[in-house]
């Protein structure tokens, strides 16, 4: 059966793409692009993009007629055959493409969104980044960041270190999806080591054809810092509020994202993020001790990460059997998200004293997004301990989960305790700040 808009719309000879003026019955009148329908859209409903950059959905039972007109005239921005006067040794930053909403593009015609991160699409809809660096890009895959997996951070972070070592790059940018974000750049962390230059992880909470969207700033601080600040460390660039003041460059391993949807969605967890950028591109540095630039530094490459590690919550009522498959089918290390200040209820204690007696290293975090492990305080702490359960002080979770992964791949099961314990790349810090990191300097 044709779907009632695709034939009123082929009534009045007109498609996806067109410009064009809606009549309501009820004599109000709107203009824009007709945009393809989402899958889950009711099949009586138009989408029309508005002049204002926002999507309406219109039932078609409402519509007396559709006209196609002509488009507003607008600025054709900037193209890479335009003469543009550019500043003279600008730096050269590579951008590389994983995956996620920043900077997609909606292709009218099918529907589509694909990524827009070649070096010509780059500059006619960011023309202002042609002024701040030479942009090379590169596509490295093109994935909703939650189907990653730690194949594609081996594979990503070979791909930077290749990069790096070609010494043809000031800094290096990543487009990635926002959800799983932090992990990778945790991953990168550990596996390019010694860095010379910026690798700064970039996203979008709201993708680039919505007004309210956060992927242009995000992207140009991000060119910015890969170009001209003096760190060289990996850091996740981000809205540091919901206004367009500041974006915030956090460490690659002490980042989380705390919100599903607003735009300073990443915070610094137990620590404050290195510097700020503003909106002019000037920096403000928040926390010293991250490493400097030096050209003449070589990176070292660990790329290899296991996949017989597991990231567990517990909560009240945890069946022990979920434990005990995790020993059934090989996992070589755990990572126990406990409550408070590293517990879990003592009819694991069991369970877990099987899996730690058969070769299976349990590890604890906690759940609490600020603060730290220690296992001292109260009896069941020391009692976890007394079992094996080793505590990570104040890593995050997920930093942890990624470090496991990082260590057996590389090192083996023998090293996991030691390095486990060991701050490698700046995870875990000696001790947690006073101030409330809540409440951002």
């Amino acid at each position: 059966m044709t779907n009632i808009v695709e034939y009123f719309l082929k009534k009045k000879g007109v498609n996806i793409g067109d410009y064009v003026e809606v009549y309501l019955m009820d004599r109000i009148k709107y203009k824009g692009i007709i945009m393809p329908k989402h899958e889950f859209s009711k099949p009586e409903i138009l989408v029309l993009k508005l002049d204002n950059g926002y999507n309406i959905g219109i039932d078609i039972n409402k519509v007396l007629d559709i006209r196609k007109t002509e488009a507003p005239e607008i600025s054709p921005g900037v193209s890479v055959e335009d003469e543009v006067e550019r500043p003279e040794d600008l730096p050269r930053v590579l951008v590389m493409g994983v995956g996620g909403t920043i900077l997609s593009k909606v292709d009218y015609t099918t529907g589509a969104v694909r990524s827009a991160v070649s070096t010509e699409e780059l500059l006619s809809i960011l023309p202002e980044v042609n002024q701040i660096a030479e942009i090379d890009t590169k596509i490295i895959m093109n994935k909703y960041s939650e189907h990653l997996t730690p194949s594609d951070w081996s594979k990503i972070s070979r791909e930077i270190y290749s990069a790096i070592s070609s010494k043809k790059y000031d800094g290096i940018v990543v487009l990635h999806g926002t959800d799983t974000l932090g992990y990778t750049a945790a991953a990168v962390s550990f596996a390019v080591q010694q860095l010379p230059i910026p690798v700064v992880f970039v996203g979008s909470q709201r993708s680039s054809d919505r007004p309210s969207s956060d992927a242009a700033l995000n992207l140009i601080s991000a060119i910015r810092v890969a170009g001209y600040a003096d760190i060289a460390e990996v850091v996740v660039a981000m809205h540091r509020d919901t206004s367009d003041e500041y974006i915030a460059v956090h460490q690659g391993t002490r980042v989380r994202k705390n919100h599903t949807s607003r735009r300073d969605a990443f915070q610094s967890i137990d620590t404050n993020p290195y510097m700020l950028v503003d909106s002019e591109g000037r920096f403000k540095i928040l926390r010293d001790g991250f490493r400097r630039r030096d050209v003449n530094r070589s990176p070292i490459l660990y790329p290899k990460f296991s996949q017989d590690v597991a990231l567990v919550k517990f909560y009240p009522g945890f069946n022990h059997h979920i434990l005990l498959s995790l020993l059934h089918n090989g996992v070589k290390a755990v990572i126990l998200e406990g409550t408070g200040l590293g517990h879990v209820g003592e009819y694991l204690f069991e369970t877990i004293g099987l899996l730690v007696d058969n070769g299976v290293h349990i590890y604890m975090t906690s759940q609490c997004i600020w603060g730290r492990v220690n296992m001292n305080v109260y009896d069941t702490g020391r009692f976890l301990r007394k079992l094996g359960v080793i505590p990570l002080e104040n890593i995050i979770s997920e930093t942890a989960y990624v470090k496991a992964s990082w260590v057996l791949g590389n090192f083996g099961v023998k090293e996991l305790d030691i390095l486990m314990t060991t701050n490698v790349v700046g995870e875990a810090s000696p001790r947690s700040p006073i101030k409330d990191m809540r409440r951002e300097s």
